[in-house]
């Protein structure tokens, strides 16, 4: 079988080696001879025209000259406005060679810049204080600090400044105050004399002040600064009469007081101030909240002697307080 196989071989090798004397090409394409000859063209608006030919045998149109779209009108160019200016590409800086600022409305109040604030006379300015708000703020403070101290304190009350005294007098059957005070102050307002009386017409007068006084006149001229009294302790009939009856005052219950003074100086005094546009509701309100502290409240609408101040004492009656 080996010897067989190498006996193929040999004889098939020389004829395998050999290659064909021509190899396979493919054939041309046959030559077309191009038709010249002109031929007549039909249009389709009925006429006719004879029409070269090309090269390829197609049919050549006449030859036009080269046209080209017509431009467009030119166009008004139009102002730019700022809006439009706003509108720009950002491709470099635009050129508003057209632009103008529109007039800015006028103000309706005086524009002020920091120039002219500073060097402008007619700039506002601020008032300068009245000369006493410096005197009253001192005072006010000194006021604060002493006001709830214990010194010169009487009745139990540190509100209460004066000095305390010897009982005098004949208290249960003339006149004459037992344990006696004279009071300075209360409530840090001065008194215009120093006052006497008994401890009850002090605590009275006391209350009267915070509740009544105080509140009626408010911040009004700086607050109230002094209390005028006109009349306290003095051994006399009711109305300073003749015969009759022991006056309050003759013991010790009893206090007479024809205005107030405020912190800027001005005087409000009950005969003037009562009918008053300024005062008069003031005057009647203090007047009002006495009745309850004290048991007598007598004003202007009480009689003719008692048109230019308050009376207050602390006499007590059955029926309660007694105020006209």
């Amino acid at each position: 079988m080996i010897r067989a196989a190498l006996v193929l071989l040999l004889t098939a090798a020389p004829a395998l080696a050999k290659g064909p004397d021509a190899s396979l090409r493919p054939l041309p394409r046959p030559v077309e001879t191009p038709d010249t000859k002109e031929k007549t063209v039909i249009s389709s608006s009925g006429g006719s025209t004879i029409a070269p030919l090309t090269a390829t045998g197609l049919v050549r149109g006449p030859d036009l000259p080269p046209t080209r779209p017509p431009a467009r009108p030119a166009q008004p160019k139009a102002p730019v406005t700022p809006d439009d200016a706003a509108r720009v590409p950002v491709f470099g800086a635009p050129t508003l060679a057209a632009f103008t600022p529109r007039a800015k409305p006028p103000a309706a109040l005086p524009q002020f810049t920091a120039t002219t604030i500073a060097f402008n006379t007619g700039a506002p300015r601020a008032q300068a204080r009245p000369s006493y708000i410096a005197r009253l703020v001192k005072e006010q403070a000194t006021l604060t600090e002493v006001r709830f101290g214990r010194k010169d304190s009487v009745c139990g009350i540190n509100a209460i400044k004066g000095t305390a005294g010897k009982t005098f007098g004949k208290p249960n059957s003339g006149c004459g105050i037992a344990n006696p005070v004279k009071v300075t102050s209360i409530q840090g307002i001065t008194l215009t004399q120093t006052t006497t009386v008994d401890c009850q017409t002090a605590k009275a007068l006391n209350s009267w002040v915070s509740k009544g006084l105080k509140p009626a006149i408010g911040s009004k001229g700086g607050g109230v600064k002094q209390i005028k009294v006109v009349a306290h302790y003095a051994c006399r009939n009711r109305n300073n009469a003749k015969t009759g009856r022991l006056s309050e005052h003759a013991k010790g219950r009893a206090v007479d007081i024809s205005g107030i003074v405020l912190r800027d100086g001005t005087y409000v005094s009950v005969l003037k101030g009562w009918g008053s546009k300024a005062w008069s509701a003031a005057l009647k309100k203090m007047h009002k909240q006495a009745c309850g502290p004290f048991g007598t409240v007598l004003g202007p609408n009480a009689n003719r002697f008692h048109r230019d101040h308050f009376h207050f004492d602390t006499a007590r009656y059955r029926s309660g307080s007694y105020c006209r």
